[in-house]
Order: C-alpha cells, then sequence, then structure tokens
C-alpha cells in the first residue's frame, strides 16, 4: 500500500493484510503464548508473547502510521503507557505536567514514581510562558494534555515543542480526548504521543489498552524494553478489537463531534445550566487555538466529541444525573454509546480537594462523552433531564 494514502485508507489496510496462508481478509487472532523455534535463536520473528505477538504488531504498526509515526508500542491500559514513558527518567529527573492532568496520571505521578525520585511540578500548562519559567536544569520531559480531562484547556503544542527543543527536554502529549483522527502532536512537535485507547480508539467499551507513538529510534528501543521487562501488555484479542475499530474510527470520531459541536451550540443558549465547557464554541477562553491545531485528516476544524458543563449545584448536579436516560453514568469515554460522569468524585476522586478547587474543578460539573446516536434523541434527554 502507498505510503502517502489517506488516513482512513490505511486505517483500513495497515496491519490487516490477508492472512497468507489462508487468504482470510481479517487475519487471524495469534493465541499463543510461545512460539516454535527451528533451533536454538532461530525463529521467526517471535518466541514469547510478553516479548511480541503478530497481532500485537499488526496493531502497533496500525496506530503508528495513524498518528504520523514510526514507532507504535502498546500496553494493556492507558496508564500502563504513562508509567512505561515515566520508566525512562532516573532518579532526580524533573517532570513537569499539565496541572489539569487526568486523576490516574496525578495519583501514578505523587502516589508512586515520587518514591522513586523523580520530581514531578503541576503547571498550568495552558499558557506557554508558565511552561517555560518552570523549566530546570533537571528538566527532562514535559507531558501535557490537550484538551484536557475534564476542564478542556488547551495547550498550544508546537509552542511547548519550541521550547523543548531549545532546552533538550522530551515533549509528551496526552492525545487521548482528539484522537489520531482529530489531533497529531508529532506533526504539531512532540517527541512522543500517548493515548488510552481504551477510549476512541477502541470505540466500543470493551477493551483496556494504551499506546505510545514515536519518531524516535532511540526513545522507542527504550519503550520496547520497558515493555517487554514490565510486561504490562494487551491480550492478542483485545489488540484484534482494537484493529477492527480503527477501521471505523474516521466514522466513529467524526460523527461525535458534529453531534457535540450541535449540543454545545443548543445547550449554550439554555438558562438551564450555570455554563458550558466545549473549545467548538467561539466562547471557549481558547477557541482560536482549538481552529489552529485540532482538525481532521482533510484539514476541517475538528473540537472533540467532549463537552462539560456546570450546574449550579450539587443537587442539580444529582438530579440531572438520576434523569437521563440515553447518557449512562459511567467512568470512560469515546465509546459509541453515550456516558456521563461527575469528575469531582468519580475520575478525579484521587485528587486532594484543594487542588481541584484552585483549578477550577468544582463539584457541580458533569462531564459528557458524546456517542453517535441520533443528536435529537440526545438533545432531548438532556433537556428532559434538565427539566424533570
Amino acid at each position: 500500500m502507498k505510503s502517502n494514502s489517506r488516513f482512513e485508507t490505511r486505517a483500513i489496510h495497515i496491519g490487516n493484510e490477508a492472512d497468507k496462508e489462508t487468504g482470510a481478509v481479517s487475519p487471524p487472532i495469534q493465541l499463543t503464548s510461545t512460539f516454535k523455534q527451528t533451533a536454538v535463536g532461530q525463529n521467526n520473528g517471535f518466541d514469547y508473547s510478553r516479548a511480541g505477538n503478530p497481532t500485537r504488531k499488526r496493531l502497533e504498526d496500525n496506530i503508528a502510521t495513524l498518528e504520523g509515526g514510526k514507532y507504535g508500542i502498546s500496553f494493556s491500559s492507558g496508564m500502563a503507557a504513562t508509567t512505561a514513558l515515566f520508566q525512562t527518567l532516573n532518579a532526580g529527573d524533573h517532570v513537569i505536567i499539565g496541572h489539569n492532568v487526568y486523576g490516574g496520571t496525578y495519583r501514578m505521578s505523587v502516589k508512586v514514581l515520587s518514591r522513586h525520585g523523580i520530581e514531578f511540578e503541576f503547571v498550568d500548562a495552558r499558557e506557554v510562558s508558565s511552561i517555560e519559567a518552570s523549566i530546570k536544569s533537571n528538566t527532562k520531559l514535559i507531558f501535557i494534555e490537550t484538551p484536557t480531562n475534564p476542564l478542556l484547556e488547551l495547550s498550544d503544542i508546537n509552542g511547548v515543542s519550541k521550547i523543548c527543543s531549545a532546552n533538550g527536554i522530551l515533549l509528551a502529549v496526552d492525545n487521548t480526548f482528539m484522537s489520531p483522527y482529530g489531533q497529531n502532536p508529532l506533526v504539531l512537535g512532540s517527541n512522543v504521543v500517548m493515548h488510552s485507547a481504551t477510549k476512541f480508539i477502541g470505540g466500543h467499551s470493551d477493551l483496556l489498552a494504551g499506546v505510545l507513538i514515536t519518531n524516535d529510534p532511540e526513545l522507542a528501543e527504550q519503550l520496547y524494553f520497558i515493555q517487554k521487562s514490565g510486561g504490562a501488555v494487551p491480550s492478542p484479542f483485545d489488540c484484534w478489537l482494537m484493529l477492527r475499530s480503527t477501521k471505523t474510527m474516521a466514522l466513529r470520531v467524526q460523527r461525535q463531534s458534529e453531534n457535540a459541536l450541535e449540543l454545545a451550540k443548543r445547550l449554550n443558549k439554555e438558562k438551564l445550566i450555570s455554563s458550558i465547557i466545549y473549545p467548538g464554541l467561539e466562547s471557549h477562553p481558547q477557541h482560536e487555538l482549538a481552529l489552529a491545531q485540532q482538525h481532521n485528516p482533510e484539514g476541517e476544524p475538528i473540537f472533540g466529541s467532549m463537552i462539560s458543563l456546570r450546574c449550579g449545584s450539587v443537587q442539580k448536579r444529582d438530579s440531572f444525573l438520576k434523569n437521563l436516560k440515553l447518557f449512562t453514568l459511567a467512568e470512560s469515554l469515546g465509546g459509541v454509546e453515550s456516558l456521563v460522569c461527575a469528575p469531582y468524585d468519580m475520575t478525579h476522586v484521587s485528587v486532594p480537594e484543594e487542588i481541584k478547587n484552585s483549578m477550577g474543578l468544582t463539584s457541580d460539573l458533569v462531564r459528557l462523552s458524546i456517542g453517535v446516536e441520533h443528536v435529537e434523541d440526545l438533545y432531548e434527554d438532556i433537556i428532559r433531564a434538565l427539566t424533570e
């Protein structure tokens, strides 16, 4: 297949070549823990599935090309991928992380890896100047989410990448909320991209996985070593599910984002909620940055399918959550079905109260993950839940 094929074509064909032995259009899942060797030290490229598996290799090739990268390294969850990235660091190294980072990333950094001598500093990543001012002589990595979970704050990936390049620092971007279809941090200057593949890559709320993508051969070698040594790898079956799912990523993410934009515009006119947060609205303080760096493979602006609402009080929040019928109260996001959660007490429960308050993560906030249902049904469900 041509290397310059478009996103949708690569999503369907890279890693999904027909089986050479049988001609099966859907290649078989290699459900094996070990592989026959023709002699000591001689094999067909695989010896043990923790170190490598044909189905996993096909997935890694697929995801890498969708992000515009050369190397894809997959893990058993998004947190396993993030942890592996941090494990490339040494005791005494300093890491700058966006302050509005996912609660699991905060928990792993502060409660686990800081005990191993890595220094983590949380900074408001909306301003490049704030990040630059926090750089120390021992800063080795800057880790940002954009958009963030759940306040949908943005970071200027290209602007931060220039600061990193000038200081010899690696830049990592958690691209989970946008997917490879809606944003490509490597193209904007990032050194490595992280996805919780559980979300938009999997897309059906039926698997756990994470992936790191890079063009840096030395970093890739380190990550492959950690993947093999730590063993936090996805199962062959989950890899096969993801290969099936990436075939429809363009269709799913585009529809989800269109639904979200339409809902955000309508809800922005309602007086039933305290406020709405969505980068696609002109009222979002970083709307222009969203226009600049978030776009689909055709170059059209895309704002993602995550919407956050402030209900005004915990009582109104809980009433809204109770009255919803089509939105399922659950953690996670990015699936074809619409979900809703209360981040203060769910996804970010491990973040100290004073930190949540300082970043504006209030207890009345709800996070909507918009699915592919008909937009009119979703709108009617939200309005009914707000008024009952």
